[in-house]
């Protein structure tokens, strides 16, 4: 568990994340080579201009920004220099299997690890715009699942930490537990983000709303300021009926919908109930949510 490390970023008060995930934020990262390479989840960095790390035992080091993955959720730092920790080795999240024991772990040894099973394995919605395939859930809950590690019975990384989430086991059923990010979506991927560049599928088209569910329906939780749904007109609590003219089922439906209009930049027009006007159709300008984000130079 040496390779797991504390993570810890300042992000600037006008970045476009601060309102959700502060200017601080704190985490865990584990190194992947021995470089200083260190894959932890992009929320912890995401708009940093201030990155650090921390081996056990350690002192803190400054890292860069490496890259940031929207559709995964990953993020990739390094170490200016050498940790002195030996990488962790990936496992294949696809043969873990329900019920396996696990190890999650977070920086600081075996003081701050706990075992855990997994307990589902499914596709997972999130409210901005993200969608995940073959999410792994696992229980009991890890509360610094932020960065966490994931580790299976050969010690190998299978998961980086993500969320904790109230029904883990089913979507149906209180199950306290956490969702990790399978390190089998990074492996295709991998190659692109270390050379700067967008792997395939990444300029999906992003209108700026974040959503709910309420009995069966779809509501805007929020609108990005400024972005492309706030331009067009849509307000916090609208009802989404349709995108293209195709009603929507739920929020996953909704996502796939959306992303088959075309790449970023592509209209997307959508119906939808407002408390205002009744019923409306409105045309949205998208964007690529990378041009929106307010990364640092060179990033």
């Amino acid at each position: 568990m040496q390779a797991v490390v504390r993570v810890e970023a300042k992000i600037p008060p006008d970045a476009r994340t601060v309102g959700g995930l502060g200017t601080e934020r704190d985490g865990h990262g584990v190194v992947i080579d021995d470089k200083g390479l260190i894959l932890t989840i992009g929320y912890l960095v995401l708009e940093a201009d201030q990155i650090s790390v921390t081996a056990a035992g350690g002192k803190p080091v400054p890292a860069s920004h490496v890259a940031y993955d929207h559709n995964t959720g990953f993020g990739l730092i390094r170490a200016i220099k050498p940790l002195g920790v030996k990488p962790i080795k990936f496992g294949d999240s696809d043969r873990v299997k329900i019920d396996q024991l696990l190890l999650v772990a977070g920086h600081g040894g075996g003081f701050n690890a706990s075992p855990a099973r997994l307990v589902s394995r499914r596709d997972f919605a999130g409210y901005w715009e993200y969608l995940l395939e073959k999410a792994l859930f696992t229980a009991p809950p890890f509360d610094a699942f932020g960065g966490a590690s994931l580790i299976d019975d050969k010690g190998r990384l299978v998961g980086i930490g993500s969320l904790v989430v109230p029904n883990a086991a089913n979507p149906e059923t209180v199950s306290p537990g956490n969702m990790f990010v399978p390190i089998n979506a990074l492996k295709p991927i991998l190659g692109d983000l270390l050379a700067g560049q967008l792997p395939p599928g990444r300029n999906r088209p992003w209108i700026g709303i974040h959503s709910t569910v309420l009995q069966g329906r779809l509501f805007v939780s929020n609108v990005s300021k400024g972005g492309p749904s706030d331009k067009a007109g849509v307000k916090d609590g609208d009802l989404i009926i349709s995108v293209a003219g195709q009603p929507i089922k739920s929020q996953m439906d909704f996502y796939r919908k959306l992303w088959k209009i075309g790449s970023a930049g592509s209209r997307v027009p959508l119906t939808i109930l407002t408390r205002q006007s009744g019923v409306k159709k409105i045309t949205v300008d998208s964007i690529n949510r990378y041009q929106w984000l307010k990364m640092p130079k060179g990033n």
